[in-house]
């Protein structure tokens, strides 16, 4: 049996504006004002306590930005701005899709491990086409449970089903990763590419091409 490689998409797939480094942070909503009207430091505000619900598929995505798009000055369609965000906010790490591929050519078993909610998971799955190199994606909304929750981890081995080694799995929070390994996966913590071609079991196949 190959073994399961799993990665993160945010901070990981798709660069992010929470890298450690500044000059790797990449920010969708930085002409945010002047296309949408909404100044980047007040939307911020929607990602408050309440989010979570979304990201877990309790509340939708779209009726929690129908009700809070007019409390910061937004008055076209909550669409439009959907559309908007999603399309930025996609900036994917092609590095690292290199090296999937070469992993994926060597017969590696590849998922995505996220926290994300109904509507961008599809987009990440079906617009950005991350379908054709990974077999499935486990996300929060579709799981009910979110990294690091011990859940989790746990709902995604429902899905993978016995393994004859610890999946590997790559992750840019510190907090998910002390979980993952704590659960038992092989939790490999990520900032740069370094730390996946790094790694002696990715190395290993992208270098010679070796079957899993």
């Amino acid at each position: 049996m190959s073994r399961a490689v799993l990665f993160d998409v945010d901070g990981v797939l798709v660069h992010s504006r929470f890298h450690p480094n500044e000059g790797a942070r990449r920010f969708w909503d930085t002409h945010l004002l002047e296309d949408m009207g909404v100044d980047p430091a007040r939307f911020q505000q929607f990602f408050g306590a309440d989010f979570d619900q979304v990201i877990m598929g309790k509340r939708s995505f779209v009726n929690a930005l129908d009700a809070f798009l007019p409390s910061v000055g937004y008055k076209g369609s909550t669409m439009d701005f959907i559309g908007y965000w999603l399309a930025r906010d996609s900036q994917l790490n092609r590095q690292l899709l290199e090296v999937i591929k070469r992993l994926r050519a060597g017969g590696a078993r590849l998922y995505l491990a996220t926290n994300q909610e109904h509507l961008r998971a599809s987009y990440l799955w079906n617009e950005l086409k991350l379908s054709h190199l990974f077999d499935d994606m486990f996300y929060a909304a579709r799981l009910g449970a979110m990294k690091p929750d011990r859940e989790f981890f746990r709902r995604v081995e429902d899905y993978l089903g016995p393994q004859a080694e610890p999946p590997l799995f790559f992750d840019d929070s510190e907090r998910v990763i002390e979980a993952g390994n704590k659960y038992g996966w092989e939790s490999v913590l990520f900032n740069h590419i370094t730390d996946c071609t790094g790694h002696p079991w990715v190395g290993e196949r992208t270098r010679h091409g070796e079957r899993t």
